[in-house]
């Protein structure tokens, strides 16, 4: 498939490759989507097998962005880069000002944050040559690590799919499975294990996963057993495509409500097999949306307390996509595209209303 048949399969606007033999890189950055707003989304670095790769994790990951702003109300558009390299070896100040220049270049359509990979302070550095970044510290002006917001909106969608499936208000005394306790997957075991739940976790960083079980009583399992445990939810908070073929046979949690990124390895397929399966899957680019509100809050004058606020509507959100889901029969995924692309199309008329100018005199005309 080329270049552009690529852009054309997901409506795509723009695809930018980003090369600077001096600091080293490489790098991809997707634009899906201005419609509502410019397209905001984060800089994943990572050591992709190809460049093939990367810009297939791109492209999905960019769509993604339009519809996880959309979802969420807010009045921006969807993009991602991503960075060919080693997050712990090549980054360096060079590298990330030198990206830095790419996104100045392209005047304001793509702004970029942290992401996989990246940091607050890669975006410190990122922002000595463009305004058009986010995900900034909070002593320069910006909101800092956004997990915190992040891993609050999952749990107030992991509480709407609860209410939906399960018809409770709350999570005290439910099982719990969390894959992944990096920063979300943290502040998301510290929610559930102030409601009550009963939390399993497991993760590739031992040190993460102790600091779980002695702050908040988590109890850790194996990697490849996450998937089996017979409990109520399924929270995956890692990488992607860990919904598929070979995991939901063995899937016995009634919900899957995390933060991780593409969960369903085929959207499509996936989708309609834990339908069927009875399982209530929590869309993810609208359940982990909080890290989106949060350094979209930057914006305009950042407030903590808004960015919260913002995040908390996540549960309505969920809301409106179960019962979409329901009345039209729809997979939960199927539903959340279109919730997201009515108001993008909605939006889209609304930009074709050309009100007519009307031509005042001044007082000193008259």
């Amino acid at each position: 498939m080329s270049i552009f048949e690529k852009l054309a399969e997901k409506n795509h606007e723009q695809i930018v490759f980003c090369n600077d033999p001096d600091s080293g890189l490489k790098a991809i950055i997707a634009i899906h989507d201005t419609t509502i707003g410019p397209a905001l989304g984060g800089c994943r670095m990572w050591n992709y097998k190809s460049e093939a790769d990367a810009l297939r994790d791109v492209l999905r990951l960019s769509r993604g962005m339009s519809y996880k702003a959309s979802v969420a109300g807010l009045n921006l558009g969807g993009g991602k880069s991503v960075i060919i390299g080693n997050a712990k070896t090549e980054k360096s100040e060079l590298l990330f000002r030198s990206f830095g220049r790419f996104v100045e270049g392209l005047g304001g359509r793509y702004i970029t944050a942290e992401d996989v990979g990246t940091s607050v302070k890669d975006m410190e550095w990122v922002r000595m040559e463009t305004p058009f970044v986010t995900g900034i510290s909070r002593a320069l002006g910006g909101s800092g690590d956004p997990s915190p917001v992040t891993a609050f909106g999952t749990f107030m969608g992991m509480k709407a799919a609860v209410q939906h499936k399960l018809g409770l208000d709350s999570l005290s005394g439910l099982k719990v499975s969390v894959q992944g306790v990096g920063h979300v997957g943290y502040y998301l075991c510290k929610h559930l294990y102030e409601e009550g739940a009963e939390v399993y976790a497991t993760d590739i960083d031992l040190e993460a996963l102790q600091k779980v079980e002695k702050e908040f009583g988590v109890k850790s399992v194996p990697i490849d057993e996450i998937y089996g445990l017979d409990v109520d939810i399924y929270a995956p908070c890692a990488l992607g495509a860990t919904v598929n073929d070979d995991t939901i046979p063995q899937l016995k949690a009634a919900i899957i409500a995390g933060a991780a990124n593409n969960q369903l390895e085929s959207e499509s397929k996936h989708g309609v097999a834990l339908t069927k399966a009875g399982i209530l899957y929590a869309p993810d680019y609208a359940i982990n949306a909080g890290g989106l509100i949060n350094v979209a809050n930057e914006m305009d004058r950042y407030n903590r307390d808004r960015a919260f606020s913002q995040a908390e509507g996540i549960y309505d959100t969920l809301m409106t996509i179960f019962k979409l889901s329901d009345d039209e029969n729809v997979p939960t995924n199927v539903a959340a595209d279109r919730v997201a692309m009515n108001r993008i199309d909605s939006m889209g008329k609304l930009k074709s209303i050309h009100l007519p100018r009307t031509n005042l005199m001044s007082k000193r005309d008259a």
